[in-house]
């Protein structure tokens, strides 16, 4: 893959998919795709999403979408950029100040609010990431691995590791965490998730999600202070 596939050039197209210098009709046309493609993911009860249905919903021809995007993917692709420019704001700047070694939990558990909430309101283009980039799209999985190091990297800070520290268990760990939470966010905001809960459990679904979030909460706090424990460990004993 010759270029990053969150560096936004996709979204910023100089050109169509038959090589042609977008003018100003063509980058409208373009746009116009994007936020109808935007506005169907963004609509939790609305039909599956495909190329036809944007298309209609951008009021243009399926051909004349092709000549913007090849397929799906791309799309996808381009509708992510827009979704992730929110995440700074929505929950990683919860991360970027070393939360205290008392009220850990308190702070873990905001995070998790924030992490839960930017789910819910972007939960269809998310999934359509997942089951896209579990379908072995390389593009997706790219992607989603790139999209995901800025809070891989900001949970390896929260343990106290040094920066310029190799130690892989570090790493190890916050991936650990980071499967955890894509996991948990996963089947929160799954359209079947309040099915399971009238089923199976005698909370609501709101009850239950709160309880799950503190319980994430308390163990993500509870590895992260073991964590700062050993590093500090580590850094007296060399």
């Amino acid at each position: 893959m010759s270029r990053s596939v969150i560096s936004g050039s996709q979204d910023t197209a100089a050109h169509n998919t038959v090589g042609k210098r977008l003018g100003r009709k063509g980058r409208e046309t373009r746009e116009r795709i994007i936020c109808a493609m935007l506005r169907l993911v963004g609509d939790p009860a609305g039909p599956a999403v495909t190329l036809t249905g944007v298309a209609r919903e951008a009021g243009i021809q399926l051909p004349n979408l092709y000549v913007y995007f090849p397929d799906m993917g791309e799309l996808v692709l381009v509708a992510l950029s827009r979704v992730m420019e929110t995440a700074e704001r929505a929950y990683l700047d919860k991360l970027r100040a070393r939360w205290p070694d008392e009220g850990l939990r308190q702070a873990c558990l905001e995070f998790l609010c924030h992490y839960h909430e930017f789910w819910q309101q972007n939960a269809r283009i998310l999934h359509l990431r997942n089951a896209m980039a579990d379908a072995a799209d390389e593009r997706l999985l790219v992607y989603r691995s790139e999209a995901t190091r800025p809070l891989l990297d900001l949970l390896i800070a929260q343990m106290d590791c040094p920066a310029d520290s190799l130690e892989a268990h570090n790493g190890n760990v916050a991936t650990v965490i980071l499967t955890g939470l894509e996991r948990l966010a996963t089947v929160l905001t799954s359209s079947h998730f309040p099915l399971a809960t009238r089923r199976g459990w005698e909370r609501n679904s709101d009850e239950l999600i709160q309880g799950l979030l503190e319980a994430e909460a308390e163990v993500i706090g509870l590895t992260i202070a073991h964590r700062r424990v050993a590093n500090a460990q580590a850094s007296i004993a060399a």
